[in-house]
């Protein structure tokens, strides 16, 4: 191995073998930890340190790195406390998790590190978001995304080079190739002669070099981090290395021929600087030795200031319910400017221009506020809610991206880290599926998982009734109901489209934003003009009635309406749920009571579909006020059909008259 140390000075030097070794001698301990049982699990990075130690060195300490299962040496070039560290490996309450998540999965914002997934690849998308958050501030900064080869397999993989060669993104991908995935070795992943070579499909420079050269390792994303910077370009550097070890410690390595353990002992990146350093004089034989016995007694210092070190492989924890429920959200005050009534200066408005007022009210609220979607500028989306937007906040601010859903949803979390917030329109909501992970893996977890918020409104066109067939007509809020850590609005009137979009915008939590189709023209009502909000998890009464209870949302509220305008001689109760996630339940609670009758209705399929959750709900905790079962009006449990006649008979509205006179009858 050849080390071409240039013009680095000796203190540089030193300094990089100490980083270099301290992650070697933990894993060591760590891995006599594991045999004794005290961490459940690891995963090695033996043989590959150098990549991590001199990506790390190579950066500013407030540039955020996205690593993976093997990059200790990114937490520990941070200078994260050991004791701490072990804490989160152990499971414990004073983890970086709070016990939350195993190993390296998690961050540290203090640290500039985002924790990964296990999917891999969506980390790719969130480097892509900070490297935007230092283009708009005009910061020389770069982000970092480590990714495995077998991870370039992914689809995210693909979506994040594209979208960062297409945006300009000061942003490094580093590819750690070890020949193995998992398992699976390179010839049965990929069929290019390097993975560097799919640089140039990007548009974008590429570099491989050798993973266990811990000088040109930081060399090269030196100068890399200052091309990225000086051009505003991405890059893609591929690390070739090899594991030492499984990809975990239960896996083994059987899969692996001996020969390669030979071949790759030899490359060992501390053997190897070691001897560098003895040659060059810059140590000696008796100052190596005396650092390693420094760190192994530093390790055993810091793994005594943990209470756990005598315990078992899982620390011991205060089980708090509320506090785990409290933790699902960032909780931030009011913001003191929520209406819950039209008074004041107002005008008619229909459904579509309140959205796109409350956008615009919002941009000028939030100046770190960006909007992201295909052909939402200049085109101004395909329903025209940002129609000339780019003229009065800029391309900068509203963007137009690639058919890429999840590179642009795990680019708004990156943006997140950074302090912006983030509208992203998908131009269907049925398109969201091909972001599912970004969404419910990433977004939705992140701050239950580390403390860090996802400040992301996700706008969602949704609904059928305008003869759009299977694709562009689903109703699939019944798919996020279920994640944990997201909110989802849903909103019925212009009012209310306004008024919760601009709360959403401001909640630094992930909000599912519901904007069904069929209202954007066709419902009109009062909006006050100005910034406002309406509160998110409040449900509205639209009418009071003493004959039976409508609980519904979005275009249920106007079918409900019109059937309860059609039959005069019921009293109908109507309540507008509004938010989906968290649901209102002292609301629906008074709506059962109110009278004693209740029909769930919503546009969504039966199935699995929300008013099943309600029902239950009213059935466990209302059983005293009810006069009859909890019946459900949903559409039918198909696709969305295409022809007109086939989708009238598909939706919920057809079967509410029927529905409502069997409640009737109890």
């Amino acid at each position: 191995m050849q080390y071409e140390r240039q013009d680095i000075p000796d203190e540089t030097l030193i300094s990089l073998y100490r980083k270099l070794l301290y992650p070697r001698l933990i894993e060591e301990k760590m891995l006599l930890m594991l045999r004794q049982g005290k961490i459940s699990k690891w995963f090695s990075g033996i043989g590959q340190e150098a990549i991590s130690v001199g990506t790390t060195f190579a950066l500013e300490p407030d540039e955020w790195i996205m690593p993976l299962h093997r990059n200790l040496g990114v937490f520990t070039g941070r200078n994260m406390p050991l004791h701490r560290l072990i804490q989160q490996w152990q499971g414990a309450q004073e983890g970086y998790s709070k016990g939350r998540e195993r190993s390296f999965h998690f961050g540290s914002t203090e640290h500039h590190i985002c924790g990964m997934i296990s999917h891999l690849g969506p980390q790719l998308s969130v480097a892509d978001g900070a490297a935007l958050a230092y283009k708009l501030r005009q910061e020389k900064k770069v982000s970092v995304a480590f990714c495995g080869e077998g991870g370039t397999s992914e689809g995210e993989f693909h979506e994040a080079l594209n979208l960062a060669a297409v945006w300009n993104l000061p942003v490094i991908f580093l590819i750690e190739n070890n020949g193995y995935a998992l398992s699976t070795p390179v010839e049965e992943q990929y069929r290019c002669k390097a993975l560097v070579d799919k640089a140039a499909g990007y548009g974008m420079e590429g570099v491989q070099i050798d993973g266990n050269n811990i000088l040109e390792v930081y060399q090269t994303i030196g100068r890399v981090r200052e091309f990225c910077i000086t051009h505003q370009k991405p890059y893609l550097v591929e690390c070739m290395t090899f594991r030492m070890r499984g990809h975990e410690e239960a896996s083994g390595v059987k899969y692996v021929p001996r020969e390669m353990f030979a071949r790759w002992i030899e490359k060992d990146p501390i053997k190897n600087y070691e001897r560098f350093l003895v040659e060059e004089g810059i140590l000696d034989n008796f100052k190596l030795a005396h650092i390693r016995d420094e760190f192994k007694r530093s390790i055993e210092e810091e793994l005594h200031q943990s209470p756990l070190s005598e315990e078992g492989k899982s620390g011991r924890v205060k089980v708090d319910p509320e506090t785990e429920l409290r933790d699902l959200y960032r909780q931030d005050p009011p913001s003191g400017l929520v209406l819950e009534s039209s008074e004041g200066t107002q005008r008619e408005l229909r459904f579509v221009d309140a959205i796109r007022e409350g956008l615009q009210e919002s941009m000028r609220h939030f100046p770190h506020l960006v909007l992201m979607g295909q052909d939402i500028a200049e085109y101004g989306g395909v329903f025209k809610v940002t129609e000339g937007f780019v003229n009065d906040f800029g391309k900068q601010r509203v963007r137009n991206t690639p058919l890429c859903e999840s590179a642009i949803l795990g680019a708004s979390l990156g943006l997140s880290l950074e302090g912006y917030k983030s509208v992203v329109e998908m131009q269907f909501a049925d398109f969201v599926s091909v972001g599912f992970n970004q969404v419910v893996n990433n977004l939705a977890k992140i701050h239950y998982r580390w403390g860090q918020n996802a400040d992301v409104v996700i706008r969602m066109p949704t609904g059928a009734a305008v003869g759009a067939g299977p694709f562009h007509s689903q109703s699939n809020e019944a798919w996020f109901f279920h994640t944990p850590g997201l909110k989802v609005v849903y909103p019925s009137n212009p009012f209310d489209a306004k008024g919760l979009l601009s709360a959403a915008i401001r909640d630094p939590n992930p909000v599912l934003f519901f904007e069904h189709k069929g209202l954007y023209r066709s419902a009109s009502g009062p909006v006050p003009q100005g910034y406002y909000e309406a509160e998110i998890g409040k449900a509205r009464i639209v009418r009071s009635g003493s004959d039976a209870t409508i609980i519904t949302y979005g275009m249920g509220v106007i079918w409900a309406t019109e059937f309860a305008d059609a039959h005069p001689d019921l009293s109908i109760h109507i309540l507008d749920l509004r938010t989906l996630l968290p649901l209102d339940y002292r609301s629906i609670r008074k709506a059962v009571h109110e009278t004693g009758k209740v029909l769930v209705l919503h546009e969504d399929t039966l199935t699995g579909g929300i008013g099943g959750e309600i029902a239950a709900w009213i059935a466990q905790h209302c059983f005293e006020f009810l006069d009859a079962p909890v019946m459900r009006c949903a559409s039918l449990d198909t696709p969305v059909p295409f022809n007109s006649q086939l989708e009238a008979a598909f939706l919920a509205k057809s079967r509410l008259e029927e529905t409502l006179a069997k409640l009737m009858q109890y």
